[in-house]
């Protein structure tokens, strides 16, 4: 019974919702008419068993009636008035013996009884003897019935009928009728209310997504598991959406294009600008170094070490501006083995003096200090830039602190600092190019410093509170990427 329930119902789920329609206004319809034709069949029965009941008592009467024409002696009115009370008879409301003398010789109601027959009731006689037996008026019913017993004619049996009673009773059938096609068309009224409701919804759900999405949210996804039209129409809505979601993209990606292209264009100008001064600052620290070498030797190596580093860096730069610069072109980059202590060093050293002169602590929570397979002199610029950043975010001073650790497979190198913050909608745009929260910056520091980590196949991670400062974390990996 089960299986044929979940045949019926995917049947019914598969028919198209005017075919749903139809097979539900049938249903109702042959509700309506079985709730008509079992209350017609209880009323015709009980209408059948009322004519039983009163043609049963009208046999009784006429019996008694015939008993007191027939008997021999005095009649006895008062057994025929009980007789009549005994019957409890709903039709049947007199019955009077009449005499072939026309006089009332019994009668269930004393009053009658030795009276004479008016006008009218002769006349009902003479119709009667005529074959007219029952003669009406209204609700009131009169019927004469001659008793003939062999060859002699006893008399008259009148009776008075008042269907009164049948009427009320016909009355309350009729009044049953009416309240029952009053509950069907309420039930009903019920029914097409929730069909309404059940059918109409799921379309408001659609109208109301599509204003949704025609005010700009493409965001919006119906589920429905009809197989209808209310389906399809549901399926055609999601289907439309996902195109305009995916021609937003395609927008947004090519506006990111002519952007990333017009970056290329600026990029390849700065590098065509700052390559010849970088040949001169070269060229002059060459000359710094001849002319102005310390005489003892420990301020000779640290003079050799300092101008050692100024010339990597602007050597740095300079493959910087030439390489990672052409923004719109994939980056080269030179992976090697690279001990990531002596990285940090270095930039700790070039920005060591700028933090001194800020006022800015610099602390070092080192965890692990692992080699990586890495373009050094990129995470080098990366991690200057990060740092750089944190530095501008602190113009009164702070902290700034250099984390490293190890999370699952990956080496973690955070920088934290306790700057001004920023609000977080400006944090979901921080590594867009050309973005910034400072008034003398270009916006491309962090856009790189993201792209050259992507390209070491690893991320790159903001996080800020405004008014309490930023972490900018690098996540490599430990592995070498093949």
């Amino acid at each position: 019974m089960k299986i044929n329930r979940n045949v019926i119902r995917e049947y019914f789920l598969k028919l198209s919702l005017n075919e749903k329609l139809v097979v539900m206004m049938l249903m109702l319809s042959l509700s309506i008419i079985s709730v008509f034709v079992f209350l017609y069949s209880k009323t015709e029965k009980a209408m059948f068993r009322e004519f039983e009941a009163q043609t049963a008592e009208l046999s009784k009467a006429i019996q008694v009636g015939v008993e007191e024409v027939t008997s021999s002696g005095l009649t006895d009115e008062k057994r025929l008035q009980n007789y009549l009370h005994q019957l409890n008879t709903k039709g049947v409301k007199e019955i009077s013996v009449i005499s072939n003398s026309d006089k009332i010789i019994s009668s269930t109601n004393p009053k009658n009884v030795g009276k004479w027959l008016t006008t009218k009731k002769k006349e009902l006689i003479f119709k009667a003897q005529l074959g007219e037996s029952v003669t009406g008026e209204g609700h009131a019913y009169n019927v004469i019935i001659p008793v003939i017993a062999g060859q002699k004619h006893y008399g008259y049996i009148h009776l008075t009928i008042n269907t009164e009673g049948f009427s009320v009773f016909m009355r309350k059938r009729l009044l049953q009728r009416v309240i029952a096609a009053a509950v069907v068309f309420f039930l009903g009224t019920l029914f097409i209310v929730y069909l309404a409701k059940r059918y109409t919804k799921p379309i408001e759900k659609v109208v109301e997504a599509a204003r949704m999405v025609a005010a700009g949210d493409l965001n919006q996804e119906l589920f429905t598991a009809r197989k209808d039209e209310i389906g399809e129409l549901t399926q055609s809505f999601n289907f439309m959406v996902g195109k305009l979601r995916e021609q937003r993209e395609l927008e947004e990606r090519l506006r990111k294009a002519e952007h990333l292209a017009g970056i290329g264009q600026f990029s390849r100008s700065i590098a065509h600008e700052i390559k010849n001064p970088l040949n001169f600052i070269s060229l002059s620290i060459d000359h710094i170094k001849e002319k102005y070498k310390p005489d003892n030797d420990r301020e000779r190596e640290m003079f050799d070490s300092l101008i050692f580093n100024i010339k990597k860096e602007i050597e740095r730069v300079s493959r910087f501006a030439e390489s990672f610069l052409e923004y719109g072109k994939p980056l080269e980059l030179n992976l090697q083995r690279t001990d990531m202590g002596k990285l940090i060093g270095d930039v700790l050293e070039l920005i060591e003096a700028k933090a001194h002169k800020e006022n800015i602590h610099i602390v070092k929570e080192f965890g692990i200090l692992p080699e990586l397979y890495i373009d050094p002199e990129f995470i080098k610029t990366c991690l200057y830039n990060v740092i750089l950043n944190s530095f501008q975010a602190m113009p009164d001073g702070g902290r700034l602190v250099i984390r490293t650790k190890k999370i699952d497979s990956r080496f973690c190198l955070s920088v934290e600092d306790t700057g001004l913050g920023i609000t977080e909608d400006k944090v979901a745009r921080i590594f867009d190019p050309f973005f910034t929260t400072k008034s003398n910056g270009l916006g491309l520091g962090l856009a790189l410093t993201k792209r050259v980590i992507e390209e070491h196949r690893g991320k790159v991670d903001f996080k800020s509170t405004e008014g309490k400062g930023s972490i900018a974390t690098i996540f490599l990996h430990l592995e070498k990427e093949s």
